[in-house]
């Protein structure tokens, strides 16, 4: 069986399905992890620009890094904050989404986002959830911390989804 990760198919899966399929599919060939990273950006063109990576996906956890370049930074030549805020969002809705039941769908209702420090060079955001087991419509709260290469906290966001049945 072919992986055809190309954009009408994408629509055509429920967020969760397509995750785990392109994942647990393209993690382990060479080049793979960053086909799913072009694939996610494909899915989600704004989220795309970042050039985020991928490191880990599980059933109620994510890793994904971002690596400081100019196009993301701010006039302080650090990680922009929107840019950080991007990052946190689309690691606990990766976290979130990994377990998704087929039938459901997700959306952000809240997001709030604390700065601790400038962030350089690269920055690990982690997010580790309990895994929806419904698709009954029920809010969750995921919560996301990013780090830079010495493992100091640069930023802790929380994040508030609604998960509901695909009508």
């Amino acid at each position: 069986m072919s992986l055809k990760l190309v954009p009408e198919r994408l629509r055509s899966m429920g967020p969760g399905a397509w995750i785990r399929e392109g994942w647990q599919r393209l993690r382990r060939l060479p080049g793979g992890p960053r086909f799913f990273d072009r694939a996610l950006g494909m899915a989600i063109p704004y989220t795309g620009g970042l050039g985020a990576q991928v490191v880990t996906l599980e059933p109620g956890f994510a890793q994904v890094r971002l690596t400081e370049r100019r196009a993301i930074q701010n006039h302080l030549r650090s990680i922009h904050a929107i840019a950080l805020c991007n990052l946190a969002e689309l690691t606990g809705n990766l976290a979130l989404a990994f377990s998704l039941p087929d039938n459901s769908r997700f959306i952000v209702t809240k997001l709030s986002i604390e700065y601790k420090k400038k962030a350089r060079g690269v920055i690990l955001a982690e997010c580790r959830c309990s895994p929806p087991t419904s698709a009954e419509r029920q809010h969750y709260q995921l919560d996301v911390t990013l780090t830079d290469a010495s493992g100091t906290v640069v930023s802790t966001a929380a994040i508030e989804t609604l998960v509901s049945p695909v009508p």
